[in-house]
């Protein structure tokens, strides 16, 4: 038997919690392809999973008392090692990318086995670490974009949280179907922010972007702690907000009064959920283009990953939070 080394999270509570062990090299079913990992990023959800709050998360399948998968680790970059009978897309050596939020995770670990309706090849550009930030902030923010703001040329849009993970990726998105971009951030990030695609920035430090002689034909939450009639104040007539993130205050009034205010004002107001790797070859597309540019906050090594947990928890990460797993 082939053995692994793997992060190990057995109980729900403090990030002390993450243990490293050797366990077995997973099975690899006829429909699945056996990945040896090379680098994950971290997700809100997969410390969720690790701490176990917002108590929500335990209810909407992470487990109730225990945590439901033992290896956390969804956004993940690799190499094919070897391929179930039935697989199709993939041979041994391909370079590949995904999210496993929906199937069972396992990413931070030396090797993971995984429908292969889970990846696709990955960016040719692009470094292992680089890939792996892609897969779930991409998704989210591109989605955001195309298929809930459905930005249009010369829209204006806001994007809440512009140099983090999924806001470094909606302001590049937003940039690509051209509309007018500007930046929610901190003065420190504002060249950063111009960078990928901004075309004004606002130090959400000094100024309350509801307040300003402006609207936005959409907004994008990314982070943030903003009332819902915040948002409403800054939108243009049938103008479309979507929040991918932010405080539980911020989702729950939007989930709550959402509704309502849509019908009242004749705007849109939504909670957004990602449809997770339909997209990942239209993505690699963008990327081996010169589109849209993975954002690195801060690298660490798998017997590094309670720092990780702890940058990612403590700070404004700019990007993504990476760890680096060499098999």
């Amino acid at each position: 038997m082939m053995f692994m080394r793997a992060a190990v999270i057995r109980k729900y509570g403090p990030l002390e919690n993450i243990t490293l062990e050797e366990l077995p090299i997973p099975e690899t079913a006829d429909d699945e392809v056996l990945v040896a990992v090379r680098a994950s990023s971290i997700t809100f959800s997969n410390l969720a999973l690790i701490i176990g709050k917002p108590l929500i998360v335990r209810l909407a399948g992470f487990g109730v008392f225990k945590p439901k998968y033992k290896i956390p680790g969804s956004d993940i970059a690799g190499r094919v090692e070897k391929v179930g009978r039935k697989v199709k897309k993939f041979k041994p050596g391909d370079e590949v990318y995904g999210d496993l939020a929906d199937m069972k995770r396992g990413g931070f670990a030396e090797f993971v086995s995984v429908p292969e309706t889970a990846i696709a090849i990955k960016p040719a550009n692009q470094s292992f670490e680089e890939a792996a930030a892609v897969p779930e902030s991409a998704h989210v923010a591109l989605q955001a974009i195309r298929d809930h703001a459905k930005v249009k040329p010369e829209e204006e849009v806001l994007v809440i949280g512009a140099c983090g993970g999924i806001g470094s990726f909606a302001v590049q998105f937003a940039k690509y179907y051209q509309a007018n971009v500007t930046g929610l951030c901190s003065k420190g990030n504002f060249e950063l922010a111009h960078s990928l695609g901004a075309t004004r920035v606002i130090d959400y430090k000094r100024e309350n972007f509801s307040r300003l002689n402006r609207q936005f034909d959409s907004i994008i939450a990314c982070v943030g702690n903003y009332s819902i009639y915040d948002y409403r104040r800054a939108l243009k007539p049938r103008g479309r907000l979507v929040i991918t993130g932010g405080s539980m205050k911020q989702l729950l009034q939007c989930a709550l009064l959402g509704p309502i205010l849509s019908r009242k004002y004749n705007k849109g107001f939504h909670n957004m959920l990602v449809k997770p790797n339909v997209d990942l070859n239209f993505i690699r597309q963008l990327i081996e283009s010169g589109h849209i540019r993975s954002l690195i906050d801060k690298c660490y090594r798998l017997t590094e990953i309670e720092s990780a947990f702890r940058h990612y928890k403590g700070s404004h990460s700019r990007g993504k939070v990476i760890i680096s797993i060499k098999t």
